[in-house]
């Protein structure tokens, strides 16, 4: 028989405790993310931990029922497919736009919070508390540290650049690249955009060097006839 709420069937005050603080650090998690206007954020990781959770309460306690002395049930079967599933949402949060890959950091993140929402609904609330603290330690304390580290000269980065079309710029800006050392490994044309004064071109631009991508996005940017300059997000160091 199921006993009354509040009782150790596992809808008691300590689980729904756990879901609580399963809900809470998953929701600060994701704050983060939506501060950053990642494209999973606060809803869609409070969900993750919130149901990791449940899932963790529903393993331990759901089939006590059923228990008796020819029924024997592993309790980890069902928190072992948290595990397996949450990596459809983690993929769908991968793609890969002309030749980069982005999102890599948001779906470990969504994978972090099942996990921290697996330790609060097992009762580890404190191995929580220590994962979700370990996680803004590597968000914000290992960025700055990872932008500091030598570039390899083999790693690409993409710039994106408006300039007003006619007047010599597009060699200025490959005069500049090949003076700081870096190599233009491709050039394409994003778009042409036309008004009654004057003829943009946007290009993107591949390049590879050691040097500061940074020093390079400033130095074009003062090349006469240079309307914008922008870095492409998926190869600049961010979480």
């Amino acid at each position: 028989m199921v006993e009354a709420f509040g009782e150790p069937t596992g809808q008691g005050w300590p689980q729904a405790g756990e879901l609580l603080i399963a809900l809470a650090l998953s929701a600060v998690i994701g704050l983060e993310r939506e501060f950053r206007q990642k494209s999973a954020g606060l809803r869609t990781h409070t969900i993750v931990g919130f149901a990791a959770a449940l899932i963790m309460l529903v393993s331990k306690y759901g089939f006590t029922d059923v228990l008796g002395d020819h029924v024997v049930i592993d309790p980890s079967r069902v928190a072992a497919q948290i595990v397996s599933g949450i990596g459809f949402i983690g993929g769908g949060l991968i793609f890969v736009r002309r030749d980069a890959v982005r999102g890599l950091t948001t779906a470990a993140a969504v994978w972090l919070t099942a996990a921290v929402g697996m330790a609060a609904g097992a009762g580890l609330w404190r191995l929580a508390l220590l994962v979700t603290a370990g996680y803004f330690l590597v968000v914000f304390g290992l960025t700055p540290l990872a932008a500091r580290l030598p570039r390899s000269k083999y790693t690409p980065s993409r710039l994106r650049l408006t300039y007003l079309d006619g007047q010599g710029v597009l060699r200025q800006i490959l005069v500049r690249c090949t003076d700081r050392r870096f190599n233009v490994a491709e050039l394409s044309v994003d778009q042409h955009d036309a008004d009654a004064d004057r003829h943009a071109v946007s290009v993107w631009l591949t390049v590879q060097g050691r040097n500061s991508i940074s020093e390079l996005t400033a130095a074009l940017a003062e090349i006469k006839g240079v309307l914008t300059v922008a870095g492409d997000d998926s190869n600049v160091p961010q979480p």
